[in-house]
């Protein structure tokens, strides 16, 4: 049963990250839910405000802070989001006092939760998150995979054009 929704709101985080993809941004998209509930969305948008804190988790965790009036969203919260949270993101998360955290795809460079470094059981992390990775990992990865893909391609074009010129 738990599968069965983490897929459900899943899926939901993956048409964000496609939204985020429309606009030229990295795939990756975010909702906080509470009791079966979408509280707020986010999907990245760090190029087009030329900000770097603009992640899909940053944007959701900000939005629901407003929505909920509080800094703190420990009340049955579960942060979805299609790709492994980064460092900044994890803070976010753990200030927050998120309950639940369900991502998709790993992150071998940056994450934080499982790869990298575990900040989630860190010895000075007085508060604990519950995890669950993996859901629709197949789905996340290739969404982001294939973005880096074309934009490898794009900037190969670009180069060639540039030594030409020269």
């Amino acid at each position: 049963m738990l599968t069965k929704i983490n897929e459900y709101w899943m899926h939901k985080a993956l048409e964000l990250a496609n939204r985020a993809l429309k606009q030229g941004e990295v795939p990756v998209g975010a909702l906080l839910v509470q009791r079966n509930k979408v509280i707020s969305r986010g999907w990245n948008q760090a190029i087009s405000n030329n900000d770097p804190t603009c992640h899909a988790e940053i944007i959701a965790i900000r939005k629901g802070g407003k929505i909920l009036k509080n800094y703190r969203l420990p009340d049955d919260i579960t942060l979805y989001v299609t790709l492994e949270p980064c460092v900044m993101c994890i803070g976010a998360i753990l200030h927050s006092r998120i309950t639940k955290l369900v991502y998709g795809a790993k992150d071998k460079k940056i994450g934080t939760s499982s790869l990298l470094m575990n900040m989630m059981t860190h010895f000075g992390i007085n508060y604990k998150i519950k995890v669950y990775n993996g859901i629709l990992a197949t789905e996340c990865s290739k969404l982001l995979t294939d973005f880096f893909y074309i934009r490898r391609k794009e900037n190969k074009v670009k180069n060639c054009i540039l030594i030409k010129k020269n």
